[in-house]
């Protein structure tokens, strides 16, 4: 068999689609250390490739130590929720040619909740605010015999919030949140919404008696960072607002 020529592997290094990208990564042990450390790992990918590839590689090939949650890797589980260079996004749906792979890429974890490892998070009290809202259908009566009917028009009024992954970027990108983690954050809201606006259920007043407490809807301080931040295109800052709405109005 010939072996290629030295020109023949230029043109293929050349053609090549890899390139090299550095991941700045903020590193967190409390076993070895209680502050946090960023650390520098330089690998070899295609730019079309996705965040959660890039640290699948690192973690595969070069420091299995690292840490983070995914599961679905397509955008539908939420767990791999983390700031990318900044910015609170899905890993598995962040493309490295998207974020100026020619810098280094920076990941650390979301902010407003307790780091355990690296990018892993405690999600406990983002998942009690989320049970606290009672985000399941509510309805009186005996067992229907059949489906209970909606209307075209009914459902679309609560089609967005039926969106929500649980990823916790909206709620870990808010400034409130941040800084009280009594408060409810968007996600918890987004999903009251979506019952508090299903004509099916019965438990809307409950919702919003829940919402109107000191830590609920109240706090929001319309910065659209959950909106900015939600990567299904949920309109949260609106959901909000709608909630603040119906607030007002059972009054009268």
């Amino acid at each position: 068999m010939a072996t290629p020529t030295l020109d023949k592997m230029e043109e293929a290094a050349a053609a090549s689609p890899y390139i090299t990208v550095t991941f700045r990564i903020r590193r967190y042990n409390p076993e070895i250390s209680d502050e946090a450390q960023w650390q520098d790992f330089q690998i070899e990918i295609d730019p079309k490739e996705r965040v959660l590839d890039g640290l699948h590689k690192i973690k595969w090939e070069l420091d299995g130590t690292l840490t983070f949650r995914r599961s679905c890797a397509h955008g539908i589980c939420g767990s791999d929720a983390m700031r990318i260079n900044g910015k609170n996004r899905l890993a598995c749906k962040t493309l490295i040619k998207d974020i100026n792979p020619e810098k280094p890429i920076t990941v650390e974890a979301i902010k407003g909740l307790t780091v355990m490892k690296d990018l892993v998070v405690d999600m406990e009290p983002f998942f009690q605010a989320y049970r606290d809202v009672m985000p399941f259908l509510v309805t009186k009566g005996n067992e229907p015999t059949r489906e209970r009917l909606q209307s075209a028009e009914d459902r679309e009024r609560f089609d967005d919030t039926t969106k929500c992954i649980l990823c916790a970027a909206c709620t870990s990108s808010c400034p409130v949140f941040w800084n009280d983690g009594q408060y409810f954050g968007p996600a918890a809201i987004v999903n009251a919404h979506r019952f508090i606006f299903d004509s099916r259920d019965e438990a809307g007043e409950q919702r919003l008696e829940i919402l109107n407490d000191k830590d609920g809807v109240w706090r929001c301080r319309t910065t659209f960072n959950c909106t900015d931040a939600c990567p299904r295109g949920i309109e949260v800052t609106k959901a909000i607002q709608e909630v603040k709405r119906a607030l007002i109005t059972r009054r009268f």
